[in-house]
């Protein structure tokens, strides 16, 4: 007899995660001025839950390299594929968005450019020491990719002085072929080692998800092996499917979880330790900054 599989329908989503859809004028002029600059923010791409009320507050987290990511994450919104060439401008298109907004706190993540000889370490680093220049006030946060473990590469990105640099972890050991299958645990635990020893006046950040099948002991142990890098703030939020095509909810992680991480890290020595189901990497930096 042929067996079914039959799949169980995904957990139901609790309350803790809803967010109420508001602020669609902020949303709208945001994006506005987003486009005239030919800019992207992970905030659109990745499809974080959090944009109206970023946008709302007149913050952003700029996505550059383009839209278009060389990777296939199981977890990420991105669009992947063929990027096009590197926009020349856009370091210059960032300052001037920073300034317009008046940011105190800048935060630059990018798209993988695995087809770059550098990854576009060069590229990054122009974004930030163009920020630096426009808005020399401003803490400069980079969240960098792994840059395929070249260590080069990150230093190129350190060099250009940004105050806090981050590069996520995004999930347990077990579940890296899965959730980063072309990315490796041991080299982003390396690229975080190398950050806190090659710019020791650096702020040091890392972030995961939970709610992708991991067990506690195992949340657990990732967060002793970021303090075993001296990354000195960790941020942990829960994993939301973005679409059908990515990978499903395993758990609505509840909130009392989220807090024994949170006091675990403070325990193993972390200067902080972000920790909630809406909690994500740049969200609300520039209050998280410390």
């Amino acid at each position: 007899m042929e067996l079914v599989q039959i799949r169980r329908p995904p957990p139901r989503l609790p309350e803790w995660v809803r967010r109420p859809a508001a602020h669609y004028q902020s949303l709208h002029e945001m994006k506005g001025e987003l486009r005239r600059l030919r800019l992207h923010t992970v905030c659109e791409s990745a499809r974080c839950p959090n944009i109206q009320e970023c946008f709302h507050r007149g913050t952003a987290t700029f996505m550059i390299l383009g839209n278009v990511c060389t990777r296939s994450c199981g977890f990420c919104a991105v669009p992947r594929g063929r990027p096009q060439p590197l926009d020349p401008d856009e370091p210059a298109h960032v300052a001037r968005m920073a300034a317009r907004l008046g940011l105190r706190h800048v935060v630059i993540t990018s798209v993988n450019r695995d087809e770059l000889t550098d990854g576009g370490a060069a590229h990054f680093a122009r974004t930030v020491e163009a920020v630096r220049q426009e808005l020399p006030a401003a803490r400069v946060e980079v969240l960098t990719p792994d840059f395929r473990g070249d260590l080069a590469a990150v230093a190129r990105v350190l060099d250009a002085g940004p105050h806090i640099f981050n590069h996520n972890m995004e999930t347990i050991a077990r579940l890296y072929p899965r959730v980063r299958p072309q990315a490796g645990y041991r080299q982003s635990l390396r690229v975080l080692g190398f950050g806190r020893g090659f710019a020791p006046g650096t702020l040091t950040k890392s972030g995961l998800m939970v709610g992708l099948g991991e067990r506690t002991e195992e949340v657990e142990e990732l967060l002793r092996d970021l303090r075993s890098a001296a990354v000195d703030v960790a941020t942990i939020g829960q994993y939301l499917q973005p679409t059908r095509r990515h990978l499903p909810v395993e758990q609505y992680v509840p909130p009392e979880i989220f807090e024994r991480y949170r006091e675990y890290g403070l325990r193993l020595g972390f200067r902080a330790v972000f920790s909630g189901p809406m909690v994500r990497s740049s969200y609300m930096a520039d209050q998280l900054a410390i």
